[in-house]
């Protein structure tokens, strides 16, 4: 099939240069040799994303398997072991193929390859980012609401939260499959086959109201409960914990420290990808060899957070730590704070015990 010329920017590269196709849209078109330091530099640099990023989510996934302590199936690993499963499918899904599309001319990998990777990517990274919410709604809960935390955090709730973002995920991602579709007989590049979404004639609204959602279910909405959630574990932290001790006014220090920094990588790592699909769908994207920098540099950067999670938010953590110490014969890698060292205001994935502070 060949979808309708609607006279926009094509994503057209040759010889590392941005040119003007007349194929549909959101598509890429090799126009000239498929030749550049590119083709063979952006493919390592996905390769070092993905060998890092699945080492990393499942060394957290065989941790949660076999350790004993504190157990897999508490509310806190119940959220991280999803995260993992939500991470590894997205590099498992998205990078390598993704790779390809910078090294090789064509969609080499068929009709039905060409929706089920595009709908597994979405779902992925929606689980992901809804896995990251529930977790800071969870931290929320065991800080804010200390004395109802054990009936809220549960392990029925914390499975009926992962059973949400995935049904939540499954259903939004739908629009992915249905309009990725597999073009061939362009006249830019006859003998080729590429993998494009295409809404064709009089679906524009539709295409925009979508890709709108996305944004919002995707980036906006989260980033504001999760900035929220950990707004209000930095006040209370703040606040109501009162006569603490030098040593757990440094680790308070360093907790809030770690938030921030849960915050600012979540903003960072999908900013850039969100800008440009919002730009390219409304606006005029510049097809320049800077745009084409900018749009390798968002890839990297959505990689990247399906690398840092695993830091972040399993091996931050003390019971994932000392879980990780059982399974691991070198113990040396993580070693237990020496007892004079260990203050009372302590983090847990960004928890607080309750000794410490009264609740």
């Amino acid at each position: 099939m060949e979808p309708e010329t609607n006279g926009t920017w094509c994503w057209a590269w040759g010889n590392a240069s941005w040119e003007q196709g007349e194929a549909g849209e959101d598509c890429w078109v090799p126009m000239g040799q498929w030749e550049g330091p590119e083709v063979v530099l952006v493919p390592i640099l996905f390769g070092l994303f993905f060998l890092l990023g699945l080492s990393g989510n499942m060394l957290v996934l065989l941790v949660l398997w076999r350790a004993k302590v504190p157990g897999p199936r508490s509310p806190t690993n119940i959220f991280i072991l999803n995260l993992s499963v939500a991470d590894c499918s997205f590099l498992l899904f998205c990078v390598p193929f993704q790779a390809t599309v910078y090294s090789l001319p064509e969609w080499v990998f068929g009709a039905f390859l060409c929706k089920w990777v595009h709908y597994c990517v979405m779902v992925s990274m929606l689980v992901s980012v809804f896995t990251l919410v529930a977790m800071s709604v969870d931290r929320y809960v065991a800080i804010v609401h200390a004395r109802r935390s054990l009936c809220i955090r549960s392990r029925r709730n914390a499975a009926l939260g992962v059973a949400t973002a995935w049904l939540l995920a499954v259903a939004v991602a739908v629009p992915t499959a249905q309009h990725q579709v597999l073009v061939s007989g362009q006249h830019q590049a006859p003998n080729r086959s590429f993998c494009w979404e295409h809404w064709g004639a009089g679906h524009t609204s539709a295409k925009h109201a979508y890709k709108i959602v996305i944004l919002l279910l995707g980036y906006l909405l989260p980033l504001m409960l999760i900035t929220y959630c950990y707004a209000k574990v930095l006040f209370h932290l703040h606040k109501k914990v009162k006569n603490v001790s030098k040593k757990s006014e440094r680790s308070k220090k360093k907790t809030a420290q770690t938030i921030l920094l849960v915050v600012a990588v979540f903003l960072v790592s999908w900013m850039p990808h969100h800008i440009i699909i919002m730009w390219a769908e409304f606006g005029n994207f510049p097809l320049t060899s800077t745009s084409f920098t900018f749009r390798i540099i968002s890839h990297c950067l959505a990689y990247s957070n399906s690398c840092i999670n695993p830091i972040l938010y399993a091996f931050l953590s003390e019971n994932f730590r000392r879980s990780c110490r059982q399974v691991c014969p070198g113990r040396c890698l993580l070693k237990p704070a020496r007892e004079d060292k260990r203050v009372r205001i302590r983090m847990d994935n960004i928890s607080v015990t309750r000794s410490t502070t009264n609740m």
